[in-house]
């Protein structure tokens, strides 16, 4: 990547990240290069040219690890190996430098609140309570209840569902983890940990080239260790919701300054913090503020959360939303570095999320490629670090409704699932199964860890073999080539707006955001400006034609760019977007 435009922008040093778009490798999905159906860095690096000319700067390799894969590699077993089916360490040097040859950037998955129960250091840990490693971790003993049963130290709940405390036979006490048991928390308050995760996780790859981190939880490193129970909000069960013990904890900027300080001697390395649960945008400052000294940029989970239910328990009980909750959302944290020295992202997808096409327009074969365009679109013209996930540049979409929960994979859909089935047959919710499973057909992991589709070969050319998870049924039609010469295709249209992008990045990257017409339940229209620039972004949300009520505006400006060929000057047509400048 060339380096930074200009020296300053509005919001201080013009890093090169800052004007980045950013395309995420998941690499099971991604391609396989020598037919087990896994993917692998090989695959990868075979794409280079591909996501080259797509118009990326930087490619993200979402954990590529040695793992049990318990939680597709967000399990570590050891952070300076590859796990074989992806390759070798060697294979992802391959792949840093034919990115760097190809003028881009590569960064990976930080993945250090917590380690695979296969880890080196859990094991040493394990091993007995006199364990120089023993600390490493959380332990803690049981409590009994009244009747002498044991119970978990605290009354917590974890993500994938169940306690956050497994019960170790061997040492008689519990662990903790937040994800699945197989996943133990790091104790970062120990300093001889923190050591660790740096030589081993950060250092270990910075030696060999990379760019930067995606850096996985990382408002979750810090916790608070008195652990007191939280308090009951679901009467019907032992474990409770309890995020505010370990997001955002007392230590938290401390630990992530020293992260800072181990890159500082690297360069200007890029770190993208995934930051849960923190809702208050002067809080997110002290994160992404340049003079902070602690992250480049977060990803802003809300946009992820739209239609999930409001609590951990109910996260996969759909809600319908409407237009104005992803105004709210976007126009929050697309304002809140205006005037500042922070930075910010937008996606609209990742690897934990249903498709955008299936979420937040419409999959209907009539309309699957109109939404795409507008999707494009919306995202092109959006202030900072811009974010795109394998598979979005065609329009891929969820998996079809009928796929039963035996296609589904993922750890944290089946723990949903298998809780819901639990409640039905005890009759404590009848009709909780459903309604998780409606949801999952909207929201779960899977739908974004489908198989990248290539051509219209068999498994949409993912794979020469049997694919570790099906393909979608309607790759013969929905795929890259038959897209990559076809001028009016998504990967076209992609293609287009990312070069504007870049033609106007005053504008688009480094412009303030104000929503025009927030009440609208249908349009979603915002300006962006700086200085005496403008331009003005209209985007129907529906498939039925709407009144265009910023014509008059329009009309004094420029149409830059369109995805549909003629528009009229009063209607917007079903998912019709627009980008005008004055």
């Amino acid at each position: 990547m060339s380096p930074t435009a200009v020296n300053s922008v509005p919001t201080g040093t013009n890093n090169w990240w800052k004007e980045a778009t950013i395309y995420q490798v998941y690499p099971a999905s991604f391609k396989d290069s020598n037919g087990d159906g896994w993917g692998d860095i090989c695959g990868v690096i075979e794409k280079v040219p591909y996501l080259h000319s797509l118009g990326v700067d930087v490619v993200w390799v979402s954990p590529c690890y040695d793992s049990p894969m318990h939680d597709m590699g967000y399990d570590v077993a050891d952070y300076e190996k590859l796990l074989p089916a992806f390759g070798t360490v060697e294979d992802l040097e391959k792949l840093i430098d034919a990115c760097h040859e190809h003028g881009m950037k590569l960064i990976m998955d930080l993945v250090i609140n917590h380690t695979s129960d296969q880890h080196q250091w859990f094991l040493e840990s394990r091993s007995s309570r006199e364990n120089e490693k023993r600390d490493w971790y959380f332990w803690r003993p049981p409590r009994y209840d009244n009747q002498g049963n044991r119970l978990p130290p605290t009354n917590y709940r974890g993500y994938f569902a169940g306690s956050t405390w497994t019960w170790d036979e061997h040492t008689q006490e519990y662990y903790l983890h937040l994800y699945s048991k197989e996943q133990p928390d790091l104790n970062w308050d120990n300093p001889a940990t923190r050591r660790a995760i740096y030589d081993s996780a950060i250092r270990f790859w910075l030696d060999r080239g990379v760019d930067g981190f995606r850096v996985d939880t990382v408002n979750k490193y810090s916790k608070h260790t008195d652990f007191q129970d939280a308090p009951i909000t679901d009467p019907k069960s032992y474990i409770q919701p309890a995020i505010a013990k370990w997001c955002n904890g007392p230590h938290i900027h401390e630990y992530i300054g020293e992260v800072f300080d181990v890159m500082a001697p690297y360069g200007d390395i890029v770190t993208i913090g995934e930051l849960a649960n923190t809702p208050d945008p002067s809080r997110v400052l002290k994160y992404v503020g340049a003079s902070e000294n602690q992250l480049s940029m977060v990803f802003h989970l809300d946009i992820g959360h739209i239609g999930m239910g409001n609590s951990l328990e109910d996260k996969y009980i759909f809600h319908p939303w409407p237009l104005t909750e992803m105004k709210s959302i976007v126009a929050k944290w697309q304002s809140f570095i205006e005037g500042t020295d922070g930075w910010t992202t937008f996606f609209l997808e990742n690897h934990d999320n249903g498709r955008s096409v299936s979420r937040f327009a419409s999959d209907a074969p009539e309309h699957r490629e109109r939404s795409a365009k507008m999707l494009a679109l919306m995202m092109a013209a959006m202030t900072g670090t811009l974010f795109i996930y394998q598979g979005q540049e065609i329009g891929m979409v969820n998996a079809p409704r009928e796929w039963p929960i035996e296609e589904y994979k993922d750890i944290e859909c089946l723990g949903y699932y298998r809780e819901a089935e639990k409640q039905v047959a005890s009759g404590v919710d009848p009709t909780r199964q459903a309604r998780i499973m409606n949801g999952l057909r909207v929201l779960a992991r899977d739908h974004s860890r489908l198989p990248m589709q290539w051509d219209d070969s068999a498994h949409g050319g993912f794979t020469s073999g049997q694919p570790w998870m099906r393909a979608h049924d309607g790759y013969r039609e929905l795929n890259v080539r038959k897209q990559e010469d076809d001028p009016t295709s998504v990967l076209s249209f992609y293609k287009q707006v990312l070069q504007l992008r870049k033609e106007h990045r005053e504008l688009f990257i480094h412009g303030a955001f104000d929503i025009v017409d927030y009440e609208n339940p249908n349009a979603f229209t915002f300006v962006k400006s700086r200085g005496t620039k403008k331009a003005l972004v209209v985007l129907n949300f529906t498939a039925i034609p709407q009144v265009f009520t910023q014509k008059d505006d329009a009309k004094t400006m420029t149409l830059l760019v369109s995805n549909y060929f003629q528009s009229d000057e009063g209607i917007l047509q079903p998912f019709e977007g627009r980008i005008y400048l004055a």
